[in-house]
C-alpha cells in the first residue's frame, strides 16, 4: 500500500515536470512565430545585417548583407510603421518573402516629409527570426538627387545642354523644389591647352557660347538644391562637336532702349546686306523642361528688319522676357544670338540726362536734371549722381547723389563759373550716358560768411541789451525797494541791539524827550544837584534849538538826571557849547 502511494506520487511529480516542459517549449514556439526567440524545430535564425535604405530620387531601396548560413529557403520580409499616422506594423509592400539581399518599396504611397520606421526579420518555413528594427527616418532627408538626363545640340561656336529635371516627370521627391544645375564643359582635343568651364543656371537649358569650332567638347551636369544639402550624383560624360564655322556670325550686344517715349530693340553687326529677325519668350517658360523650339514667339515689327534696330509693340514690354535675333542672307542664316533676358524697369537703357544751372545768390546754384522728351521713366524712382567743379584748371570735382530733380549748391564764390554734369541711376539697370555740360557764373556779393556774420552780430547785441536791462532791473530795485536790513558793511558797526534798532523802521514812533540848558557858566553844583531834586524845566520851543539832544530811556529819570550831570560838567569845562544826550 505504502509502494502504490510512493509510485502515485512519483508518477504525479513525473507528469508534473512533463507538462513544464510542454508549456516551455510551446511558449518558445509561440515566441518565435511571432518574431521572438529561436523555432521550436530547434534550428535558430538569425535577423538580416547592416542593414540600410537607400533612396535615389523616387527609388526607394532595402539593402541588407547576406547571412553566412546556407541560403535553404531562407528568405526576408519588412513591415513599416508611420508614428501618429500608422501605428500598427503594416507589411511592407514589395519586400515580402524575398531571397535577394535587396527589395523595392518605391510603390508605398507616402509623405516624403514625413517620419518612418522599418523592421526586417528572416524567416524559413514556419521558422522566423527576431525583429531588426531600422532608426526612425525622414525620407526627404535622406534622399539623393539622381544623376540628370542629357542631351547637347552643337553649333559652330556654340553648344545648347538640354537636361531633364531629377526624377520621374510625376516625382513625389522633387516635385516643389526647383532644382539649380551645374554643368562641368572641357575641350576634349589631344595636344591642345587644357580647357574648362563650370556654369550654373535655375533653368533646365544652357547654352554656352564662344567654342571653338570643329572641336570636340564633354560635358557633365549634376542638379543641387539651395536650401537643402541633399548629396547629388554627376551625369555620365557626354561629349558633342561643334560644327564649321558659319559664314554670318551671330549678332551680339542685344539692347532695350527708350526712345522717344518709345521702347526699341538694337543690337550690334559688323556684315553688311543682311536682314535680322527676332523672337522673344516670356521668363517662366524657361523653366519648363523640354524643347524651347516651338515657344519662341516672333516679334511684330521686326521680321526681315534692315537694320540693326526695330521697334517691337508696346505691350511686349510690360512683362519679363527674352529676346534673340539672327542675321540672314538669301538662303544662309546666322546662329542665334546669346539670349538676353529683359524687364523694362531693369534692363531698359536710361536716355541720357539733360542738365541746366540757375544762379540763386553770390554763394549758390540751382540744379536742375531731366530727359529732353516726355518718358515713363521720370515715374521711376530714379536716382541722380552729378558732377559739380569750378571751370578752372586742375579743380577739384564733387559728386552729389541725389533723389530730387532739383537741388541747391551752397558756399561758392562770387562772380564764379561752375559746370556739372550727371547720370540717371535705377536698381539693377545699367547707368544712362553722360548728360550735357551745363554752366553758369555766380552772382556778385559779399563773402559767403556775411550772412552767417550779421546773424552772430544781431544775436550778440540782444544778449547785451538784454544783460544792460537786468542790471538797471536791479539798481531800480536797490533804489526805490530796498532791503529792511542794512548792509552787512554798514550792519558790523552796529554790535549792540539797541543801537541797530535806531535805523530800523518800527511800527510805532517813540516820542523823545528833548531839554535845554541855559547859561551853563552860571550853574553851580549847588544848582545842578537842585534841579535834580527839583522837577525839570522843559521846553519844546523849535526857535530856541540849540542843536543839543538828549533821548531819555524809559527806565526813570535817574538816568536823565545822570545825563544832566555829565553834559553840565562839560559845558562848565568848554564854555558856551551845546551837548545833547542820547536816552
Amino acid at each position: 500500500m505504502e509502494e502504490g502511494c510512493l509510485a502515485g506520487s512519483e508518477g504525479s511529480w513525473v507528469l508534473e515536470d512533463w507538462w513544464l516542459e510542454q508549456r516551455d517549449e510551446i511558449a518558445v514556439a509561440s515566441k518565435g512565430r511571432e518574431g521572438g526567440g529561436p523555432p521550436a524545430g530547434g534550428t535558430k535564425l538569425k535577423p538580416p545585417q547592416n542593414v540600410e535604405v537607400d533612396i535615389i530620387d523616387d527609388t526607394f531601396t532595402l539593402r541588407w548583407a547576406r547571412s553566412k548560413e546556407p541560403a535553404g529557403n531562407v528568405t526576408v520580409s519588412a513591415d513599416y510603421l508611420i508614428p501618429g499616422i500608422v501605428d500598427n506594423w503594416t507589411k511592407l509592400p514589395g519586400c515580402q518573402h524575398v531571397t535577394s539581399a535587396t527589395c523595392d518599396f518605391s510603390s508605398l504611397k507616402m509623405n516624403v516629409y514625413e517620419e518612418i520606421k522599418l523592421r526586417i526579420r528572416a524567416e524559413e518555413g514556419n521558422n522566423t527570426s527576431p525583429w531588426h528594427e531600422l532608426d526612425t527616418f525622414i525620407p526627404f532627408q535622406q534622399a539623393r538627387i539622381g544623376p540628370p538626363k542629357v542631351h547637347l545640340e552643337a553649333e559652330d561656336k556654340a553648344i545648347a545642354i538640354n537636361i531633364s529635371p531629377p526624377g520621374a516627370e510625376d516625382s513625389v521627391m522633387w516635385q516643389q523644389e526647383n532644382p539649380q544645375y551645374s554643368v562641368i564643359i572641357w575641350r576634349n582635343m589631344s595636344g591642345a591647352q587644357p580647357w574648362n568651364e563650370t556654369h550654373h543656371s535655375r533653368f533646365p537649358r544652357i547654352k554656352i557660347h564662344k567654342l571653338m569650332p570643329e572641336t570636340t567638347y564633354c560635358v557633365r551636369v549634376k542638379a543641387r538644391l539651395l536650401l537643402h544639402p541633399n548629396p547629388a550624383e554627376f551625369s555620365p560624360v557626354h561629349c558633342v562637336n561643334t560644327t564649321v564655322e558659319n559664314e554670318l556670325p551671330a549678332p551680339e550686344n542685344i539692347q532695350v532702349i527708350l526712345e522717344n517715349d518709345t521702347y526699341v530693340l538694337k543690337w550690334d553687326y559688323t556684315h553688311d546686306n543682311v536682314t535680322f529677325e527676332a523672337q522673344w519668350l516670356k521668363s517662366y517658360l524657361k523653366r519648363m523642361p523640354g524643347s524651347e523650339s516651338e515657344k519662341w514667339v516672333q516679334v511684330q515689327g521686326c521680321e526681315r528688319a534692315p537694320v540693326a534696330r526695330c521697334a517691337p509693340p508696346p505691350d511686349m514690354f510690360r512683362k519679363r522676357f527674352y529676346v534673340r535675333v539672327r542675321a540672314s542672307r538669301g538662303n544662309s542664316s546666322s546662329p542665334w544670338s546669346r539670349e538676353e533676358e529683359f524687364d523694362t524697369r531693369r534692363r531698359v537703357v536710361i536716355p541720357p540726362l539733360v542738365v541746366a544751372l540757375k544762379p540763386l545768390s553770390s554763394h549758390s546754384l540751382q540744379v536742375s536734371v531731366g530727359f529732353q522728351d516726355q518718358t515713363e521713366l521720370q515715374h521711376y524712382p530714379l536716382t541722380y549722381e552729378v558732377t559739380f567743379w569750378e571751370n578752372a584748371s586742375n579743380a577739384e570735382r564733387k559728386t552729389f547723389v541725389e533723389q530730387r530733380a532739383d537741388f541747391t549748391v551752397l558756399s561758392l564764390k562770387p562772380r564764379t563759373v561752375y559746370c556739372a554734369d550727371a547720370q540717371a541711376l535705377l536698381e539693377d539697370r545699367p547707368r544712362s550716358q553722360r548728360s550735357n555740360v551745363a554752366c553758369a557764373t555766380t552772382e556778385a556779393g559779399g563773402a559767403p560768411g556775411a550772412p552767417l556774420a550779421a546773424g552772430v552780430s544781431a544775436a550778440l547785441t540782444v544778449l547785451l541789451v538784454l544783460c544792460a536791462a537786468l542790471a538797471l532791473g536791479k539798481l531800480v530795485h536797490y533804489v526805490f525797494f530796498p532791503a529792511g536790513k542794512p548792509p552787512a558793511t554798514i550792519d558790523e558797526y552796529f554790535p549792540e541791539e539797541p543801537m541797530k534798532n535806531l535805523l530800523l523802521s518800527t511800527s510805532v514812533e517813540r516820542t523823545e524827550e528833548c531839554f535845554i540848558i541855559e547859561n551853563v557858566d552860571a550853574v553851580s553844583a549847588k544848582e545842578v544837584n537842585r534841579l535834580d531834586e527839583d522837577h525839570k524845566t522843559y521846553t519844546s520851543q523849535a526857535s530856541q534849538d540849540s542843536g543839543n539832544y538828549s533821548i531819555e530811556d524809559e527806565s526813570g529819570e535817574s538816568g536823565g538826571s545822570q545825563a544832566g550831570e555829565e553834559l553840565g560838567q562839560r559845558g562848565a569845562g568848554a564854555g558856551a557849547r551845546s551837548a545833547v544826550g542820547f536816552a
